[in-house]
């Protein structure tokens, strides 16, 4: 049996946003730079608008209190929801998961504007957000002491194992507890890399992270398989994607122009596997929410936060554009590796360098790809494809990244 969760193949093609045979380029073109266009106009419109700098802390002051202050400690743990995107922002996490309960609430109800099933129409989603917010707490608890010694990926649970696993086992306690508790021990493996590899290689964190993702996901599956309560479910998932079918349309500028909007937004939270327009624009208000109210305080206080969602924008409409045919028919494309990986770590190492954004951009969308799908199409059935993905991550952003430092 295959779940139908970030597919490397065409899937069920009913549901509105992907009933298009055909995705035309000129519609695509339109939604992309539209896209990019707006949240070039927000970077303009933030570095324009005057911050009180009062309603938030400046991060270095609030990461000093995350060790021994309660608050600024479940500040740190929310944060560590979108820390994913780069962004390590309590305000955006909280908005994320807004939007997303409004998405899973509205397929549910059957609402023509629930947008893409959240969870990929598993009916998964709150089991899966159960597992990931479980490996988090026990990611803070375990491992959250060594922030006195600064930052630390205590995040990296929360969009790795525990949800794949819920994913690929289907519903249920004890394979919640046990995705949960086995996806913890993903971030002192990172810990591991970040003081071993990347660090003296002078390679972004990301890349450690992603590889103790791949890592971390591989030994759990291949764990699950000796653990005789891990049995796979005999027949699908409950799938709730026929709540909002449409009929196949001919292509038209309009709807391709839409779709490609819609895309680009739901790229935005693929990385937690929510995949949802509600969600994904939960977490870009809570993000320009957080710049507004310190620029200081997200993106680990480098200011850069808007500069990110822009990169991140602009790779994942190039990489629809490039990848288009993948998604004809109701496909998929990883299109959003670059999002979480490439695009933010080229930002944060190259700062204000709009050459570099783009190149980044560029490459990441060209590069994400390539070596991922591969790799997900020869992993066992009952591994998540996405380990393929992490392993794109990581090795597109070691090579992408120095690269590019060499040539700006």
């Amino acid at each position: 049996m295959t779940i139908p969760t970030q597919p490397q193949s065409p899937v069920d093609s009913t549901h509105a946003m992907n009933n298009r045979r055909e995705l035309a380029l000129p519609g695509l073109l339109l939604g992309g730079a539209l896209t990019v266009g707006a949240f070039a106009a927000l970077l303009a419109v933030l570095n324009a608008v005057p911050s009180s700098h009062n309603a938030l802390p400046d991060y270095p002051d609030w990461a000093s209190e995350v060790p021994h202050e309660l608050v600024a400690r479940l500040q740190w743990l929310l944060g560590d929801i979108t820390e994913p995107q780069f962004y390590k922002s309590w305000v955006a996490s909280l908005g994320l998961l807004a939007g997303a309960t409004v998405g899973w609430w509205a397929l549910r109800a059957k609402k023509r504007w629930a947008g893409e099933p959240i969870a990929y129409g598993t009916g998964l989603w709150p089991w899966m957000l159960g597992a990931a917010g479980l490996s988090l707490v026990l990611s803070n608890a375990l491992f959250g002491g060594s922030l006195d010694s600064g930052w630390q990926p205590t995040f990296v649970p929360f969009v790795c194992v525990a949800t794949s696993v819920i994913l690929v086992y289907g519903r249920g306690w004890t394979k919640l507890l046990t995705g949960a508790i086995l996806g913890a021990f993903t971030t002192p493996l990172a810990m591991v890399l970040i003081d071993h590899v990347t660090g003296p290689l002078s390679l972004p964190p990301v890349v450690a992270n992603t590889t103790s993702m791949s890592i971390g996901a591989a030994l759990t599956f291949l764990l699950c398989r000796a653990l005789p309560w891990m049995r796979r479910p005999t027949s699908e998932p409950e799938s709730q994607e026929e709540t909002v079918v449409a009929k196949k349309a001919a292509p038209t500028l309009l709807g391709d122009t839409r779709w490609m909007i819609r895309r680009i937004i739901t790229d935005f939270t693929e990385t937690q596997f929510y995949a949802n327009e509600w969600a994904s624009i939960g977490l870009i208000v809570g993000a320009i929410v957080t710049t507004v109210l310190n620029p200081s305080f997200a993106s680990y206080g480098t200011g850069l936060l808007p500069k990110i969602m822009l990169a991140q924008a602009l790779t994942s409409a190039i990489g629809i554009i490039i990848w288009r045919h993948l998604y004809r028919d109701g496909g998929w494309a990883p299109t959003y590796i670059s999002v979480v990986s490439v695009a933010p770590a080229t930002v944060l190492a190259h700062g204000n360098s709009v050459t570099a954004l783009v190149l980044g951009a560029m490459s990441g969308a060209v590069l994400c790809p390539v070596i991922a799908r591969p790799i997900s199409k020869v992993l066992p059935d009952d591994f998540h494809p996405f380990i393929g993905n992490t392993v794109s991550m990581a090795i597109s952003t070691a090579v992408i990244v120095p690269t590019i430092g060499h040539l700006v």
